[in-house]
């Protein structure tokens, strides 16, 4: 396919302009190598060196002071998880040599949470996550939704193509690059493939190896079929013949490799009890869509209202995460849902305190009732609350009541 420009490609640009290093974090096979590529070819780390190959891995190992002194630099160091050894050494380079843009590192599982490679680096190098292709880089307007929102501004969408049918094929293809120009019989193989890889390759790297990795799989396709649904690891448990902290240690696992993501309740004074469990979604509808069986077909299959609704909403969440990478606005995503039933899908909260609401709904029409959650926060909150939409599948941007619209999905990417 052809380049797609990266959302985060400027902030990574600007951090290796002023810091010692920079690290690309996310899941195998996102783009991290290509775009460390890209940034070499441009001639900002000229030199490069993968972990992934054998001989390298084995010379850092074996060596890693050595290894990391006899590096031209700038140089990109890819996946480098693989040699968390080696980090006390760059850690010893960057100490002595405070010239920005030294190292650009890229890792398949979370640096940050990783201890060995995280305690050795604080203060040295600023992280960024890529994730697979957002809409908004697949359309080529990198997207600006949050900041839009954020300004109290809704999209504004007029035509666009209406029913579930009309984004299947995005929802089901997802983000990575390598699966969006496959068959659907092949991203199915591809995806049974990636799991089989990033449970191979990385967990040892980031977990204990006797972890078992089938045990593992099931809980993946197992969330797989609760996407966007509380954690409830005592239910999980269950279903997998596990005790509660083992599915706990588990999820940790599947966090750390990139293959989930934890959505975490919003949690404020709105004078009610508020759910204090977080949300574990699939890190990629694809993914999700491929774990369950479902193909485009299915997906628009008008029985499948609630398998959609869960796909539709991962798909959703998703590309807000992405988004949120590269916004002007650092922006946090959460949830909200309290004892009194009163739920919103996603909120964003800017530094501020300024807060926007999105309700997600896959059909191609939606009643105002769907709003009932953006209109308990618009009220309790006043004039912290910017802006509420609802996210659905239908034509045109619609008017729900002060400050709250129906907005067709494009909008997250188009804007109009």
């Amino acid at each position: 396919m052809a380049l797609v420009r990266r959302g985060i490609e400027e902030e990574l640009r600007d951090i290796l302009s002023v810091s010692r290093a920079a690290a690309i974090v996310g899941p195998r096979q996102a783009g991290k190598s290509t775009l460390a590529e890209q940034l070499r070819a441009a001639g900002l780390v000229p030199n490069y060196y993968s972990l992934d190959n054998r001989q390298t891995r084995q010379a850092a190992l074996d060596d890693p002071d050595g290894f990391a002194l006899s590096l031209a630099r700038p140089a990109v160091i890819d996946e480098v998880q693989r040699v968390p050894e080696l980090m006390l050494s760059i850690k010893q380079i960057l100490d002595h040599d405070r010239t920005p843009g030294q190292f650009l590192l890229t890792g398949s599982a979370d640096l940050i949470t990783s201890r060995a490679i995280a305690d050795a680096l604080p203060g040295r190098v600023e992280y960024v996550n890529l994730w697979p292709f957002a809409q908004a880089e697949l359309a080529g307007t990198r997207g600006a939704v949050i900041d839009t929102l954020l300004a109290g501004e809704r999209p504004q969408v007029t035509g666009a193509p209406k029913g579930r049918a009309a984004v299947a094929e995005p929802v089901v293809a997802g983000g990575f690059p390598d699966a969006l120009d496959r068959t659907p019989a092949q991203r199915l193989r591809y995806f049974r493939s990636y799991v089989q890889t990033v449970l191979g390759r990385d967990l040892p790297d980031v977990g204990d190896v006797r972890v078992d990795s089938t045990k593992l799989a099931g809980l993946l396709a197992l969330l797989a079929a609760r996407t966007g649904g509380l954690a409830n690891y005592a239910a999980l448990g269950r279903a997998l013949g596990l005790d509660d902290k083992t599915i706990k240690a588990h999820v940790e696992l599947l966090l750390q490799l990139f293959l989930l993501y934890r959505l975490r309740p919003w949690s404020t004074n709105l004078g009610s009890r508020q759910v204090k469990t977080p949300k574990l979604f699939l890190a990629d509808s694809g993914l999700a869509a491929a774990l369950v069986g479902a193909d485009a077909s299915r997906y628009s299959a008008p029985d499948q209202g609630a398998l959609a609704g869960m796909l539709f909403e991962t798909f959703v969440l998703m590309e807000l995460v992405k988004q949120a990478t590269w916004s002007t606005t650092h922006a946090e995503l959460y949830f909200y849902r309290d004892s009194e039933k009163r739920e919103v899908d996603l909120l964003i909260e800017a530094p501020s305190g300024d807060v926007v609401g999105i309700e997600v709904k896959a059909g191609a029409s939606v009643d105002p009732s769907a709003s009932r959650g953006l209109r308990f926060l618009r009220d309790k909150l006043g004039a912290r609350f910017k802006l509420g939409i609802v996210v659905y599948c239908g034509e045109h941007t619609l008017p729900f009541g002060e400050r709250i619209w129906a907005v067709p999905v494009s909008g997250l990417w188009s804007g109009g």
